[in-house]
């Protein structure tokens, strides 16, 4: 099972796939769409719209884990990364691939078994996860990982592979 997870936001959108057999995950390729502060909201949609598709059609996820918008603090930041989140979602809807929602406490939750873990727990757990030693470098693609991640330990995801 191919698995997209997203980090959604306006200047940058984590993104990665995880190949899943239902015990062993792989990250097959994780990246970012990443647009500038100087363009319109409408193009920088536009271009986050354009990348999904191309994300899409290229490696052809089976499901999407993505962030749940539940609480921020700034209201001037939660609505270009609520409408950069709509674009993604009318996107993942286009292209029928279920779509999966986790808040950030959920995800800390099921990796660390802790709600209100920080950042470097996460990652660890990211690490331990994909036998791996180095994580990409943004913030945002790590934690489209950890959301993926969420996915293979869910309920659903488990359906799939029981026997």
């Amino acid at each position: 099972m191919k698995i997209l997870g997203i980090d959604p936001g306006m200047a940058i959108v984590g993104y990665c796939i995880l190949d899943f057999d239902g015990k062993n995950i792989k990250l097959e390729h994780s990246g970012s769409i990443q647009t500038p502060k100087e363009a319109k909201e409408s193009a920088r949609l536009l271009e986050i719209y354009n990348d999904m598709t191309s994300i899409l059609e290229k490696y052809k996820p089976d499901v999407c884990a993505i962030e749940k918008l539940f609480f921020f603090r700034n209201y001037t930041t939660v609505m270009p990364v609520a409408h950069a989140r709509g674009v993604i979602l009318l996107t993942l809807e286009q292209a029928k691939v279920p779509v999966y929602e986790y808040t950030p406490i959920e995800i800390k939750q099921i990796l660390t078994g802790y709600g209100r873990a920080d950042k470097k727990e996460v990652e660890r757990m990211v690490k331990i996860t994909l036998g791996v030693e180095e994580l990409p470098k943004l913030d945002d693609t790590v934690d489209s990982i950890a959301i993926a991640i969420s996915y293979t330990r869910s309920q659903g995801a488990m359906l799939k592979y029981k026997e």
